[in-house]
């Protein structure tokens, strides 16, 4: 019992002690000064906010102030966005700027040879005119029936909007004569990837009726780099006859280059004496691999394969021709 008395009283003065302790601290603050102070509000002793955790360690010490924004600061209190700054001068330039040498180059290179870069700029960089000579396909051909060859290329010259072209193409057997065709034709451009062409045909047949075309159609880039041909044919018999091609290179290489190639012939009514039906008159699809020694100098290799369709067949068949062929084929592409 006595023990469990101990015990209880121990706990108590524990419990007290802060208490009296914080009461003869407050005696003493509050007793240093308790003959000025005005008590008037101070009835219960309402303690005082503690001060923040982060603050407990710099009591008494003098913080640094907060920095000021510098007086400086160009975009202090401009609106971001919407409207002019009328900080910002928007009067034009001084006098003075616009007051150096009309060339300021010429007081660092030499005043000749700075005229004469001026003169080439706009020759150069502005309305040009430029020729290019291209062999697209000069090859000789292998399969059923007689060998021969063939050559297909043509001929630009102007500017950015209009050029001249000259085309021509032809085969024949070996040791045979040739047969021919010839275009010339103006090309104005109507876009960034195409131009329209129009102007005469000239084909050269031996021994068979030759003809002449007025000659409409596009040239250009299709999408993803199909290079597109197509034009149409009215003869002075007034005959309307057409043909598209189209081509894409393929880069194995930086040098070694797969060029698949389509073309197809049509015909608007039958020519018999051309050995043509009404319709598709013929397919030719194939593929040529070559490799560029330079880019203007290309030898190749591929395989083609060629068919007359509907009537055509039939007058190809009835003159004792073969209506469809594979041919392996060997030539070269070149341009300059």
């Amino acid at each position: 019992m006595k023990t469990a008395l101990f015990t209880a009283a121990a706990a108590l003065a524990c419990t007290a002690a802060p208490a009296w302790a914080q009461h003869d601290n407050h005696g003493g603050d509050h007793g240093q000064n308790h003959q000025t102070m005005d008590h008037a509000g101070h009835g219960g002793h309402t303690a005082a906010p503690p001060a923040p955790a982060d603050q407990a360690g710099h009591q008494g010490h003098a913080m640094p102030a907060a920095p000021a924004t510098p007086a400086s600061n160009p975009h202090a209190g401009h609106a971001m966005h919407g409207g002019a700054d009328p900080q910002i001068p928007q009067a034009p330039p001084p006098p003075e700027a616009r007051s150096g040498p009309v060339h300021a180059a010429d007081t660092v290179f030499p005043a000749g040879a700075m005229a004469a870069s001026r003169a080439a700029l706009p020759r150069e960089m502005g309305r040009m005119t430029w020729g290019t000579v291209r062999i697209d396909r000069l090859e000789a051909q292998t399969g059923k029936g007689p060998d021969g060859w063939l050559w297909e290329a043509d001929l630009s010259y102007g500017g950015d909007r209009d050029k001249l072209w000259l085309k021509s193409e032809g085969h024949a057997a070996f040791g045979q004569p040739v047969s021919a065709e010839v275009q010339g034709l103006w090309s104005r451009a109507i876009g960034p990837w195409f131009d329209l062409q129009a102007g005469v045909r000239q084909d050269l047949r031996p021994g068979g009726p030759d003809r002449t075309h007025a000659v409409l159609g596009v040239q250009g880039l299709a999408p993803y780099f199909f290079e597109v041909d197509g034009a149409m044919f009215l003869s002075t018999k007034g005959e309307l006859t057409g043909r598209i091609e189209a081509e894409y290179d393929q880069r194995i290489t930086q040098r070694l280059i797969l060029q698949p190639r389509v073309e197809a012939n049509f015909s608007a009514q039958a020519i018999p004496e051309l050995g043509l039906g009404a319709g598709v008159t013929s397919l030719q699809t194939g593929a040529r691999l070559r490799y560029e020694i330079r880019r203007e100098f290309a030898p190749y290799i591929g395989i083609e394969w060629q068919r007359d369709l509907g009537r055509t067949a039939r007058l190809t068949r009835a003159a004792g021709d073969d209506a469809s062929r594979v041919l392996l084929v060997a030539g070269i592409r070149a341009w300059f």
